[in-house]
């Protein structure tokens, strides 16, 4: 049992140090200049390694074939493969991805994982924020290399304001987080902030970026929020959204956390572990 614990733990300082412990903002700029690089040999030979090292499905991609890996990763689906919840008492996952955490926020601190906490203060630096989800609920959803990257509107709904926060690159997969306080919090991130309609229900969706993650694109903004800015940046696009329409993309992928306010619920089945869909039920609506 020992020695299977050592292993483990081996593993585990292996995997850190490869993702961690090497320029990760250079390594993340070297990642976007080879995802774009559209000569066909490098180009299949990168997306054939990348389906050696993940679970690469593109059985649901909206086209056959792509320019790039860039193209491959931000693929967009096929009409229909991912169907959304139409109950309107029920807010949908905005992404596919695999629930890293969630729960109820104990007053304003919540969990990036077991045992490593953080605030809602440190994640947004909004007191308003801070106040709108003190006691509310949350879901971390994860995106692995495999999956679809773009992510939806849970709910029809208004993006109220959007603001970059600059910050680290860590990767953000279960041994980082194990290990990283507040990582979410030092990361690159955008907090949009939406209200529901009707009812004008506050909900936030916090795309995180990571190493590799050359940057969060929205439909709504002419630019991509990446590293090239190096101060917090905020903007007002007032966009209307449909629940399930696409608000964007990660240009690799990453994690997105979602916030509500107290009196909303948690759907059945959305628990640590488990893998979500877009447009399958998140939360439901006070």
């Amino acid at each position: 049992m020992r020695a299977a614990i050592n292993r483990l733990i081996e593993q585990e300082d292996l995997n850190f140090l490869l993702t961690n412990r090497i320029p990760r903002r250079l390594a993340t700029r070297l990642m976007g200049w080879l995802t774009h690089i559209e000569q066909p040999l490098v180009r299949d030979l990168s997306i054939a390694v990348w389906r050696s090292l993940a679970d690469l499905d593109l059985s649901d991609a909206a086209k056959p074939n792509f320019t790039s890996v860039h193209d491959c990763f931000t693929r967009a689906l096929r009409e229909g493969v991912r169907p959304v919840d139409p109950d309107p008492a029920v807010l949908v996952s905005p992404c596919d991805g695999i629930v890293g955490a969630c729960g109820t926020i104990a007053d304003t601190e919540l969990l990036q994982i077991k045992g490593r906490p953080y605030s809602l203060q440190d994640l947004f630096g909004d007191c308003d924020l801070v106040e709108l989800y003190r006691g509310g609920r949350y879901v971390t959803l994860r995106l692995t290399a495999g999956m679809y990257h773009r992510f939806h509107a849970p709910y029809d709904c208004r993006l109220d304001t959007v603001t970059y926060h600059p910050g680290e690159l860590w990767n953000v997969n279960p041994v980082a987080l194990r290990r990283i306080d507040k990582l979410f919090c030092r990361n690159e991130r955008a907090v949009l902030h939406t209200r529901l309609a009707p009812g004008g229900h506050p909900v936030t969706l916090v795309p995180v970026a990571a190493i590799l993650v050359a940057g969060i694109r929205l439909h709504c903004l002419e630019r991509v929020l990446d590293s090239t800015e190096r101060q917090p940046a905020a903007f007002a696009p007032q966009a209307d959204f449909d629940k399930g329409e696409e608000m964007g993309w990660f240009q690799h992928g990453s994690t997105i956390l979602a916030f509500s306010p107290n009196g909303f619920t948690l759907c059945a089945g959305v628990e640590t572990g488990k893998v979500i869909r877009m447009g399958m039920p998140l939360m439901r609506l006070p």
